[in-house]
């Protein structure tokens, strides 16, 4: 189910380039498409609530140990990400993000309802000309039902 990259237009500005690379992860984790989110993160370390992921093979198997994935295919959310701040070093190559997310959730038998919010802490670095996440950090502030969402979070 892995989806293609999309060319990355060099015409448009580094924050562009990088909020694009902000969307795309959100895209992938609501597709299912836990192949394209190892090779989006293929260069960075993720730092979730558990132990430090780094590598393409060692995030999809993250991904899919973690999220329940549905008769589609995808886990039945949809991730939004507000209030993305993009620091760019040019010269260096390298930018810092800042954003929030809200995890929303519906099924047949579960209403619409956001099941999680909290904060992204991503770096990136400009490599071969392109921009690539190096980090991303997911602080989740508030946890609501995420019993249909994540393996083991029966009773939360």
């Amino acid at each position: 189910m892995s989806t293609p990259p999309r060319p990355h237009g060099d015409s448009l500005p580094s924050h562009r380039l990088i909020e694009n690379l902000i969307a795309r992860y959100a895209e992938l984790v609501d597709d299912g498409d836990f192949a394209g989110l190892g090779a989006l993160l293929a260069d960075a370390t993720f730092r979730g609530s558990g132990e430090p992921v780094s590598g393409s093979a060692a995030i999809e198997e993250m991904f899919r140990n973690m999220l329940i994935v549905y008769a589609d295919g995808t886990p039945r959310t949809q991730h939004v990400t507000t209030n993305i701040n993009v620091e760019v070093d040019e010269q260096e190559g390298t930018a810092f993000a800042r954003s929030y997310v809200t995890v929303l959730q519906a099924l047949a038998d579960l209403p619409l309802q956001p099941v999680a919010a909290g904060r992204y802490r991503d770096r990136f670095a400009r490599r071969d000309g392109q921009w690539r996440f190096v980090e991303r950090s997911v602080q989740i502030r508030m946890v609501g039902d995420v019993s249909r969402h994540l393996h083991g979070a029966a009773g939360r």
